[in-house]
């Protein structure tokens, strides 16, 4: 089995070929191939590479499946007897991609 801790907007994904994971909003259209290249570790059998901090010459293939909004985050502020109360709401929007290939080495 081969998999892939890969890094994007900040935060760290485990891929293997196969997943659909939701990255930060990429500005491009459906369908397209991308590559991942902030490999950070990547694992085929008994074979591990880890990065200082990228495995070099190492890429995740992905394809954007489309882009798509979070569930609705509630941001309430109220201050005890001032009669202050504030709401508001936010909406996250991401990307999801579909793994295709891990590619590393040579």
């Amino acid at each position: 089995m081969i998999y892939a801790i890969v890094e994007n907007g900040g935060h760290q994904h485990k891929v293997s070929p196969g997943d659909t994971i939701k990255v930060q909003k990429i500005e491009a259209e459906n369908g397209k191939q991308i590559g991942l290249d902030k490999v950070l570790f990547i694992s085929k059998d008994e074979i591990v590479s880890m990065g200082n901090p990228f495995v070099k010459n190492a890429i995740v293939k992905a394809e954007i499946q489309g882009d798509e909004k979070a569930a609705k985050a509630l941001i309430f502020k109220k201050k005890p007897r001032k009669g202050h109360k504030k709401l508001r709401g936010h909406r996250q929007n991401y990307t999801v991609l579909k793994i295709t290939d891990i590619v590393f080495g040579g």
